[in-house]
Order: structure tokens, then C-alpha cells, then sequence
């Protein structure tokens, strides 16, 4: 025995801290709001934590993912799998799971469930209503969590008492801001983040979670605090009486992302499948330039382009912004492999 967490349990109390540690918490996304998290989480002893996110650490992720470092960005690590890495020198207590996928209608049930709390930190809309329905559907905690500029916000997702957030999406003051439109400084992903980590130890600790909407900016010395109880929508596809979970079919989302700020697009293969990278390497030996492998992604260049590929058949495409020449980048870099 030590006494790793005896601060902590001194104020939470033994029972909570119990839970604490017998607590699973899956943080969808590993960038700034979800590196941030799960250091907070590592170090408060959650007993398992599993880290989803589809993509690799690059330069300006270090200016506020702070889980990585310069080497990350080098071998161009998987952000799970770099987080995964720093996490278990901070605490290696604790169980630690590390998933390299895109969150979509068809994986998000499997990943979330067994879970007792979600932790926001995804980087678009599309994602969070796909978690968002799925937390519903099965009665799982999701602590929402966003932040651009200098501004962020947060509120719990409670199924069966709080609104949604499809009830809210029209009540979110974003603006259509990202991060890499806007910018986005440090100081208020700590804030956001420690707010969600809050609300995860207190729901742990046994105390109701408010239906409260906290919003600041951190520049202007600006906060605020609204009770959206009164915004449940009855009607609401995801949370009403005759709920139909429109996210979570895959025939609505979208297979082509357009990575904003980043000159970037996803792509995504309609038939989910696993690729062998070690087989990707030998079959563009001579076509790409500048290639770069690890046993979770391989990153090239063709056609004047950088690719990214991933072994679920994932890419990114980067110096286009078009998903029409995205896609015909791809296939044809694919072909390759399947000669």
C-alpha cells in the first residue's frame, strides 16, 4: 500500500475513492481537451481508462496536447498510442487501453459500453452527436466539453434526466469557430478540461449532476452559468418518447471529412476492414517518397501529396481540401496494394 491518493481521498471520502478506482472512462478524442483529461484522470486513479482517436501528433499539437512531446511528432505516433505511453509512466496502477479508430455509427456502442462516464474531447459536431446518441441509447454519462480561442464550455449529458445534446445544438454560442480557423490558447483547455474531470469525480463520489451549462472566456474575464433543464425537447430524435437515434446509422454520415484549417481530407472505406501496413510498405517501394511507417500508421508522399494511411483503411490526405480529389488520390494509391 501507498499513499498515492490519500490528498484526494481525504476529501472525496473512502467510498468515493473506492469508486474512483473501479471506474472505467472512455475519453473520445486525445488532443487538448483529451490529453488534458486524462492526465487528471491517470493521476486520480481511474481504474481503467480507454483512449480513442483517429489521428497521429503533429507540431502544433504541442503547443496544448500536453501528453506529448517532440519525439511523438517525429515517428508520428498515433495520439492514443503516444498518450497510452506517457500515461503508464505517470501511473502504472491503473489499466490503460489505447484505440487508433474513427468514431462512427457502426464501432461507438462496442467502444463506449461497460463504460461508467464518456468524456468529451472530439474536435467536431458529427462525432460528438454519433457519442451523444450512443450514450443514450445506453444510459451512460457524457460530459460534454469544447473550447476555441479563449473561450470554452461544458455541461453533463445525464440519459433520462438532462437534455441532450441534440436538444441543445442550436443553443451552443460556437459560432462555427475551430481552432484552427480561430486559433486557441492553453490556458482555457486546462480550464474545460478541469471542469469535465470534475464532474466525472463528483458523479463518481455519488452527487446529482445539474443540468448547467458553464461557459467562460478566460481573455475577456467573462463567465456565465444557464440551466438548460427547460430545453429537453420532447420530440428530441435522440432523447424523446419515440427516440430513433438518427446518428447512429451509418448511411448518415459522412465518409469524406474535410479537415478545417488543415488543407486536409479524411477518407474512410465504405467496407470496415484491416490492412497490413508492412504489405502497404512493400507494394509502394519505388511509387511513394519520403515514407515513414510504424506499426499503427504509414505516412508518404505521392502525387504531390502527403498521405497518411492508417491500418483500419483510414487516410488523410493532406494539401487538398476537395473530396473529390482526395478520393481519387486514394483509390489510386489503394490499387497499388491490391495487385
Amino acid at each position: 500500500m501507498n499513499n498515492r491518493y490519500s490528498r484526494q481521498e481525504l476529501f472525496l471520502g473512502s467510498e468515493a475513492q473506492t469508486n474512483v478506482q473501479d471506474a472505467r472512462v472512455v475519453i473520445i478524442g486525445a488532443g487538448a481537451l483529451g490529453s488534458a483529461s486524462a492526465e487528471m484522470l491517470a493521476r486520480a486513479g481511474i481504474g481503467t481508462l480507454t483512449l480513442v482517436d483517429r489521428d497521429y501528433v503533429e507540431w502544433s499539437n504541442l503547443q496544448r496536447q500536453q501528453l506529448y512531446g517532440e519525439e511523438d511528432v517525429r515517428k508520428k505516433l498515433p495520439k492514443a498510442i503516444a498518450a497510452k505511453q506517457r500515461l503508464q509512466q505517470i501511473n502504472s496502477e491503473i489499466t490503460i487501453n489505447s484505440l487508433v479508430a474513427d468514431v462512427h455509427g457502426l464501432n461507438i456502442e462496442e467502444i463506449i459500453k461497460d463504460h461508467s462516464v464518456i468524456v468529451d474531447a472530439t474536435d467536431n459536431f458529427e462525432t460528438r452527436l454519433i457519442v451523444n446518441d450512443a450514450a443514450v441509447k445506453l444510459g451512460i454519462p457524457f460530459i460534454f466539453g469544447a473550447c476555441v480561442s479563449s473561450y470554452g464550455l461544458t455541461f453533463p449529458i445525464i440519459p433520462g434526466k438532462t437534455p441532450c445534446l441534440h436538444c441543445l445544438m442550436n443553443h451552443l454560442p460556437m459560432d462555427g469557430m475551430t481552432c484552427d480557423t480561430v486559433g486557441v490558447i492553453s490556458p482555457i483547455v486546462q480550464v474545460i478540461a478541469a471542469f469535465q474531470v470534475t464532474q466525472v469525480l463528483r458523479l463518481l463520489a455519488g452527487e446529482e449532476l445539474l443540468p448547467i451549462m458553464q461557459s467562460m472566456d478566460i481573455w475577456k474575464s467573462e463567465k456565465a452559468e444557464i440551466n438548460v433543464d427547460r430545453l429537453k425537447n420532447k420530440d428530441c430524435p435522440t432523447c424523446g418518447k419515440h427516440a430513433t437515434f438518427p446518428y447512429l446509422s451509418f448511411e448518415n454520415q459522412t465518409k469524406t471529412d474535410v479537415l478545417c484549417g488543415r488543407d486536409a481530407v479524411q477518407l474512410r472505406p465504405g467496407l470496415l476492414g484491416t490492412f497490413s501496413l508492412d504489405r502497404f510498405v512493400e507494394k509502394l517501394r519505388g511509387i511513394v517518397t519520403n515514407s515513414i511507417a510504424n506499426p499503427y500508421l504509414l505516412s508518404c508522399s505521392f502525387e504531390g501529396h502527403r498521405l497518411v494511411l492508417f491500418k483500419d483503411g483510414r487516410a488523410i490526405i493532406h494539401g487538398t481540401n476537395d473530396p473529390k480529389r482526395a478520393r481519387v488520390i486514394y483509390n489510386r494509391l489503394i490499387q497499388y496494394y491490391q495487385e
